[in-house]
């Protein structure tokens, strides 16, 4: 009886580890953005000419979209996003007007390579 009840526990045990493994890799298994420029609550002197959203892991262009946003809430006129050459986690949005001095708003939405939608929002100010 001792024998099956340690062989029980350590495979429960065992059972529990693997699990735990599985669900973090789940979690772990989207697209995050890890970096931003102009980054996240900064105030920049010049206007900027792109947007850059770095994220964890490859995204489907076809799939995510990146807004902004002026201090109205209007929406400001860029070009179309595309992925840096030879970097599939990098996203760029070129801006072809000069920004006005205020407050922007990101507002981004992907779709990684392996399906999973992720969305968020960040800030910076133009002087």
């Amino acid at each position: 009886m001792f024998k099956k009840t340690t062989s029980l526990c350590r495979a429960l045990a065992v059972s529990a580890v693997l699990l735990s493994g599985f669900i973090s890799q789940q979690a772990s298994a989207h697209a995050h953005l890890k970096t931003e420029t102009p980054a996240a609550d900064t105030v920049v002197t010049a206007s900027p000419s792109e947007l850059s959203l770095g994220f964890s892991e490859g995204i489907e262009p076809n799939f995510s979209k990146i807004t902004l946003t002026d201090a109205e809430n209007k929406i400001v006129k860029t070009g179309a996003m595309t992925l840096a050459a030879n970097d599939k986690t990098q996203a760029v949005l070129p801006l072809p007007e000069t920004l006005k001095p205020g407050k922007y708003l990101v507002t981004w939405s992907v779709v990684s390579v392996d399906g999973h939608k992720t969305h968020g929002q960040y800030s910076f100010i133009v002087k």
